[in-house]
Parts: C-alpha cells; structure tokens; sequence
C-alpha cells in the first residue's frame, strides 16, 4: 500500500527510483553516465537533500541546484524533450511509489524546476507555469527527439 512521502528515507527512495529509470532511459541516460559521468555515490545523497528540503522542510541542503545544468548545457545543449523525458520519469516514480499531497507537491516542483531551468537555458523570463500542461500527458519518445547512440549514430 502507498503512502505519502514523509521522511528522508522515502525521499532517497524516490531520488533511487528515478535515477533507476533515468540512467538506462533511451533520451536522456547518456547525460547522466555518458556527458556528466554522475558519481552516485555522491550526487544521491546531495539530490536526497534538495528533496527533503524542498518537501519536508529539512534545510540540509545547501547550494545551488542551476550550475550543473549550465554545465552540461554547453556539453550538450539540453532541449525541451530531455526536460520532458525528466519530468515524465520523475512523475511515474512519484506515482509508482507514493500518493497522497507531498507526493504531488513533488511533482509540481519538479515542473516549476524544469521550466524554470530550461527557460534561463534559453536566455528567456521565467514564468510560473512551468511545464504543467506536460505532466501526465508527456511523450514516451522525449518530445521529437532522436535516441542516437553515444557519438551520435542514430539507433
């Protein structure tokens, strides 16, 4: 039986869920274990924290969240389709492991996160919205991009 996401182990459990899915996802697995060689060991613990403080009230993280992706971004310009992908990852394991209103607030900043970070990527002003007519209906597929194998050949 689900329920509600309530304490720091149930917010590694879904950073851990996610990154599951994320690291072998067709789109956007690459970025993490190909372009930004993410040591897990290290990032888990620290995305464990953004979502703790971010849900739970905790206050133990600290830093900020943007640089990374300002990073990878002139790696491999990220596009609408990888933040899409993102969120439809983050959104089923959410949904396949919690319900109830934190559970949902994960999901909400999770789109607030994602249309905040993909607009400052494209040098344009941040709206509230997010990328909320996304969640629920996002494509399997990342938006219309192309899975490609690493170096660029198309699958």
């Amino acid at each position: 039986m689900k329920t509600d996401i309530a304490t720091r182990d149930d917010c590694e459990r879904l950073v851990r869920g996610f990154y599951e899915k994320a690291l072998v996802d067709p789109v956007i697995g690459f970025l993490f274990t190909e372009i930004a060689k993410v040591d897990m060991d290290h990032h888990v613990p620290r995305i464990t924290r953004f979502w703790e403080t971010v849900l739970l009230g905790a206050q133990t993280y600290g830093g900020g969240a943007f640089r990374p992706h300002i990073e990878l971004n002139a790696q491999v310009p990220l596009r609408k389709g990888h933040f899409e992908r993102w969120l439809w990852l983050w959104s089923q394991t959410v949904d396949e492991l919690f319900t109830g209103e934190v559970a949902a607030q994960a999901k909400r900043h999770a789109d607030r996160v994602a249309g905040a970070f993909y607009a400052r990527l494209q040098g344009v002003s941040e709206g509230e919205a997010g990328f909320g007519e996304l969640l629920g209906e996002l494509p399997q597929a990342g938006g219309g991009l192309r899975i490609t194998r690493s170096g660029g050949t198309p699958d």
